[in-house]
């Protein structure tokens, strides 16, 4: 018979030995489910890994930019590279607007960047000024213009109107103003002023300030109001300007669009008066454009080369900026004989050819 003092010691090495089993089933546990949570964790960490190493599609945003998304973390790259936040953080041309252009080896066609929804005629940036080369170019243009009140081609590129003057350079410029006044149908854009801040007899319309401010409120200003995009008097002195500048202060109907020329040798240099007129807040439209050197005067281009290089080059700065809405070739006089679209016969010369070629890539 087993005395009670033996039972005792018997029960108290059974609860001994029950508890140290449940401490171990309890380590066990614990470390197992350590493991379970390091290896829950382990996946998000393989899926930043990843994301980390992922190079972004090629774009047309700049170095500096790709720089800057990447030292984000995952998540926040994640966010900052869409189209719309690059949209509204950048000015340079490359990255003003988002794009469909697709670039192609193949020839085929690539789409333009549009400028701000009604300001493209026909939704196609080209255009050409006079009706040289109309013919030929006509299934590539969106609209043109002859530096008159009513160019007079009829066909899908739209006709521009202008209003030259204030009718007193020359008799010209008289019968253009008379013109005008019979307008009475609204267009959809309208054209100001060739070049006021030159004096006349040169191809420029030699206005004041104060002169100019009475012709566009009598004249020009009214058909806003019947719903024409009415363009800015254009400017000899290109980004040298100042007339633009005080007439916009003295106007009481603002102009729609910029109505600019651009006469450079260098994409810099046509950067330069884009980036001038851009401070007037509103699409631009480049009505004419003409390889010339201007740095120490009004120099044409004459090399072939340097034309041919200076449309390709100038045509897709155009085309993928969208500050600009239209621009046009310049065919005015003064430019030398190797810039005009077309011999006096009528055909096509070898610029004539090249600004074709560079414009139906995109139309």
């Amino acid at each position: 018979m087993i005395s009670w003092k033996a039972l005792q010691a018997f029960l108290v090495l059974t609860l001994m030995a029950g508890e140290s089993a449940a401490s171990h089933n309890q380590m066990r546990n614990a470390h197992s489910n350590h493991a379970l949570v390091v290896k829950r964790n382990a996946t998000p960490e393989k899926r930043l890994n990843r994301r980390g190493t992922c190079k972004p599609p090629s774009s047309s945003l700049s170095s500096s930019a790709a720089a800057s998304s990447s030292s984000t973390t995952s998540s926040s790259s994640t966010h900052t590279t869409t189209s719309t936040t690059e949209t509204h953080t950048t000015t340079s041309t490359k990255k003003a607007a988002t794009t469909t252009s697709t670039a192609s080896s193949s020839g085929s066609t690539i789409k333009s960047v549009q400028a701000a929804s009604g300001f493209t005629p026909n939704g196609i940036k080209a255009g050409t000024s006079s009706g040289d080369a109309y013919s030929s170019l006509e299934a590539h243009i969106g609209w043109w213009y002859d530096w008159t009140p009513d160019p007079a081609w009829n066909g899908s590129p739209i006709p521009v109107p202008m209003l030259w003057g204030g009718g007193t350079a020359d008799s010209t410029d008289a019968a253009r103003l008379a013109a005008f006044a019979k307008i009475t149908d609204a267009p959809q854009y309208m054209l100001a002023f060739e070049e006021p801040d030159c004096p006349s007899g040169e191809g420029s319309a030699g206005m004041s300030v104060s002169e100019g401010v009475q012709v566009w409120e009598q004249y020009i200003a009214p058909f806003q109001a019947k719903g024409t995009k009415l363009g800015s008097p254009s400017m000899c002195k290109q980004a040298a300007e100042t007339w633009l500048q005080q007439f916009s202060e003295q106007i009481s109907t603002p102009w729609d669009f910029t109505n600019i020329h651009v006469n450079k040798n260098s994409m810099a240099g046509v950067e330069l008066d884009l980036a001038h007129y851009a401070t007037y807040g509103k699409p631009i439209w480049i009505s004419e454009f003409a390889c010339v050197d201007d740095s120490t005067g009004f120099v044409p281009c004459t090399d072939q080369d340097e034309i041919n290089t200076f449309i390709n080059d100038i045509v897709a700065l155009f085309e993928s900026d969208s500050r600009v809405a239209a621009y046009a070739y310049s065919n005015g006089e003064g430019l030398g004989s190797v810039w005009p679209m077309t011999t006096s016969s009528g055909s096509l010369t070898p610029s004539g050819q090249t600004y074709i070629s560079a414009i139906s890539k995109y139309h």
